[in-house]
């Protein structure tokens, strides 16, 4: 069952019970993220909650890109707040070419059975070597069971 909620350049999907999906454009580049609860490899009485997010990153501009950099606010239901701060993405810097995309799939491990994250991305326009900052959209992390 599909349920969407359109805000300017934000888009949320329901997908299921277990999966999530937002999409957000900044600047010509589409980032949809996908999430997906991990009940095999969390552990609810010791709060350890396991969560898997796939990222999709669209170029519909008409220059070459490459991600640079990530940054990541990441923060639970107790209201603990981490930041995460790296070079590329799953150890690559990819060059997304003009109506191209660029998927990877990652995960986080939170102390409670809710959470959020959201960021940006530092993209570099390979034509005229002008950084640009992509929105990563806020998307939650649930448990299934929370949906209900």
């Amino acid at each position: 069952m599909w349920g969407f909620v359109s805000v300017p350049q934000i888009f949320i999907a329901l997908l299921n019970k277990s999966c999530l999906m937002v999409q957000q454009v900044t600047d010509g580049v589409s980032i949809m993220v996908e999430t997906f609860y991990q009940p095999g490899q969390s552990n609810p009485i010791n709060s350890e909650y396991l969560f898997a997010y796939r990222i999709t990153i669209e170029n519909l501009t008409t220059y070459p890109v490459r991600l640079l950099s990530r940054h990541w606010h990441i923060i639970d239901s107790n209201g603990t707040h981490k930041e995460v701060e790296g070079e590329g993405v799953v150890g690559q810097q990819p060059v997304i070419m003009p109506g191209n995309s660029y998927q990877y799939a990652s995960g986080c491990n939170l102390r409670t059975d809710i959470g959020k994250m959201y960021g940006t991305y530092l993209l570099e326009n390979l034509f005229n070597k002008q950084n640009l900052t992509v929105i990563i959209p806020e998307f939650m992390l649930v448990v299934p069971a929370k949906l209900n």
